[in-house]
């Protein structure tokens, strides 16, 4: 098992041209899934109702783009009663009327309400095309809930002709798993709405160790052009999938197009990163990845790493 430490370099801070709401910060604080396609950068925070969307050649703040109708509580607790709990973003490739892809984005599954999702659909250019679509996506999380303690999906990633759904463990019950369902199934479902339960083609429990004995739990993933993945994963000191708890580690790692954990790689400060994106180049990959600080007056911050293969 590969150990060793790496550093990030922050690029930038998550900040916006204008609050999701008035009260709220002029800036992301819970950044918690990542794509990047060609120069826009998108990002889900856990606590909004809107897409952030930045731009990778300029350090302008970002804009907010609403992909859920209402508006959240300004109160921290019945905020988080109340929030969709957006933990993933994956890219779509295209299907149906989505000529140029899609993204989308779901919920944690922990709980009724956080099992839906939005699908945006993109462009030519990798821009958001039209206005967001909101889909139910509990005929894929709610039978996950009979598989899992307690249901936490903090990852969405595509290899070759499958969806992969990674669930992230906690201390009180530090199972990690990748959860793969067939990619034609998920676009059935994105179609048509259908509310039949869509059962998985398999679960393989992933042991990513531990930090003092807090275990390492999956944060996000991106696909590898092998049919691997390189995930992200902290140490978080909880109990369960509902409260926050200190950060006491993280780390980077590799797991190959067999499901067999390759490496991990620690992080050399505890950020919680919660999403992270990859391009390959020769014998590196090139990481980006975005933080949560469990804190809604700290703001999310935008890093780069390199993993040499």
């Amino acid at each position: 098992m590969d150990w060793r430490v790496i550093s990030l370099h922050r690029i930038r801070d998550l900040d916006l041209a204008a609050p999701s709401a008035a009260g709220r910060p002029a800036f992301l604080s819970a950044a918690s899934g990542l794509v990047c396609i060609h120069d826009f950068i998108y990002v889900v925070a856990d606590d909004e109702l809107d897409l952030g969307v930045f731009r990778a050649q300029t350090s302008e703040p970002g804009l907010l783009m609403p992909i859920f109708a209402g508006t959240l509580p300004l109160d921290a607790a019945e905020r988080k009663k109340q929030k969709p709990d957006f933990e993933a973003l994956v890219h779509l490739p295209a299907f149906g009327n989505h000529t140029h892809g899609a993204l989308l984005a779901l919920g944690s599954g922990s709980k009724r309400t956080r099992r839906m999702g939005a699908l945006v659909a993109l462009d030519s250019t990798g821009a958001v095309h039209g206005s967001p679509h909101i889909v139910d996506l509990s005929p894929i999380l709610s039978p996950l809930n009979e598989q899992f303690v307690a249901l936490n999906i903090e990852g969405a990633i595509i290899v070759g002709d499958e969806f992969l759904l990674l669930q992230r463990g906690n201390r009180n019950d530090a199972v990690n798993a990748i959860i793969r369902f067939s990619l034609n199934d998920i676009f059935g479902i994105l179609r048509k709405g259908t509310h039949a339960a869509l059962v998985p083609h398999s679960t393989t429990a992933i042991d990513l160790g531990d930090v003092g004995g807090v275990p390492l739990s999956f944060t996000d993933a991106a696909a590898l052009p092998d049919g691997g993945m390189v995930f992200s994963a902290v140490a978080e000191d909880t109990d369960n999938s509902y409260d926050d708890g200190p950060c006491v580690g993280a780390a980077v790692g590799i797991i190959d197009s067999k499901g067999k954990l390759q490496s991990v790689q620690r992080l050399h400060y505890p950020y919680k990163i919660e999403g992270i994106a990859a391009r390959v180049d020769s014998d590196a990959i090139h990481l980006l990845l975005v933080t949560d600080a469990d804190d809604p007056e700290t703001k999310a911050s935008l890093f780069s790493a390199t993993i040499r293969q």
